[in-house]
């Protein structure tokens, strides 16, 4: 579904990505995982044609990114910010029906069919009761699961999510995370909860030293040498988690 040949960015002298090859499969959740400022924002946004690499391509169902139009990348990646945006004074409900306008004609108005995605999706991140709320009235994981829901209502095959997470309490992060695997879409998500990845993720990208560590299943990729490389500390591997070393 996203392949990744040779892909390259680079600030100045700053070597962001170093010749990074993947192949996304399609329907399985991938984390992306790694230290603070190793890339994983920066490879989303590769994907997500939000940032053009310095060097290598692109592809999203064997099309390069940058041949898609605007409209039709909307149609095929939804992502999810890690800080969202509230510049505007939009209610909740507004916002995620603004995951339908990649399928609305020039003046259309939205169908009942934008309106009913628009409830379920809400419904199904726990946010319908917050359908008139606007930014300043909701918490920063309130405003996440808008967020979230408002890609949901996009229906891509593909997510980019950016630590989707990160807000919320831990019921409602096991409560998007199973949404997120019932949803059976393409989903490459940065997360640095180890535990919640490999509860939920199938595999995982681990960066390190500004290139690709590892990319595979995640039960053996994130092993207690691989994390002491990437994120220098200790651990050991129990009942199918990673208990930390202090």
């Amino acid at each position: 579904m996203i392949e990744l040949q040779h892909i390259g960015v680079s600030y100045g002298d700053r070597v962001i990505l170093n010749d990074l090859n993947a192949e996304v499969a399609e329907g399985r959740i991938t984390a992306v995982m790694g230290p603070n400022g190793c890339g994983k924002t920066t490879l989303l946004r590769c994907i997500g044609g939000l940032l053009e690499p310095t060097a290598g391509r692109v592809l999203i169902a064997q099309k390069e990114v940058p041949a898609y139009t605007a409209r039709e990348m909307a149609q095929q990646v939804a992502f999810v910010r890690q800080h969202p945006q509230t510049d505007f004074e939009f209610s909740a409900f507004e916002t995620v029906l603004m995951g339908r306008n990649p399928y609305q004609r020039h003046l259309q108005n939205e169908s009942q069919e934008d309106w009913d995605i628009v409830e379920r999706c809400m419904r199904q991140t726990g946010t319908w009761h917050l359908r008139q709320a606007k930014p300043a009235q909701m918490s920063g994981g309130e405003l996440q699961r808008v967020m979230i829901a408002r890609a949901l209502a996009q229906q891509t095959p593909v997510l980019l999510m950016d630590e989707p997470v990160s807000n919320l309490d831990i019921a409602h992060q096991l409560e998007i995370m199973r949404l997120l695997r019932e949803a059976g879409k393409t989903t490459v998500i940065v997360i640095h909860d180890i535990n919640l990845a490999l509860r939920f993720c199938d595999d995982v990208m681990l960066l390190h030293d500004s290139r690709l560590l590892y990319h595979g299943p995640i039960a053996d990729g994130l092993t207690p040498e691989r994390i002491a490389t990437v994120y220098g500390v200790t651990a050991h591997r129990t009942d199918g988690q990673v208990i930390f070393d202090f």
